[in-house]
């Protein structure tokens, strides 16, 4: 019973101090795009390199609305706005990396979104069309 007392005790100091992931402070963008690229995508089984820099480089959380920010880097899809999401990163380096892109390809992408498929594209190919 006295250890149920003083967990409870440490669960309610630790909400009333200041727990909540929007009080403790974030890492970096940039150190949780190389997390999500080891965790989310390598760990996955996405090999293409260029697919794996260009994750590494594109800021996903310039791609969603300011309060889904703290959640830009995690393996999920988030809502937009509008009724829409954008995919997780898994599924867009996947469709990517099955796309095979080269430097002299022109990609028409369908269902533009928040952009950020299109922005992942356009270092690999020639031109993106959205």
């Amino acid at each position: 019973m006295r250890q149920a007392g003083l967990t409870a005790m440490w669960i309610v100091a630790f909400a009333v101090l200041g727990g909540t992931a929007e009080a403790q402070p974030r890492l970096p963008y940039d150190l949780q795009r190389k997390i999500m690229v080891e965790r989310y995508l390598v760990d996955a089984g996405i090999k293409n390199p260029d697919v794996l820099r260009v994750f590494a480089e594109t800021p996903r959380h310039e791609f969603v609305p300011e309060d889904q920010r703290a959640k830009a880097y995690l393996d999920m899809a988030l809502p937009i706005g509008h009724g829409q999401t954008i995919s997780s990163p898994f599924i867009v380096a996947y469709m990517t990396e099955q796309l095979q892109p080269r430097p002299d390809d022109k990609v028409l992408e369908i269902g533009t979104g928040s952009g950020y498929q299109a922005a992942i594209l356009s270092p690999l190919v020639k031109e993106v069309y959205s």
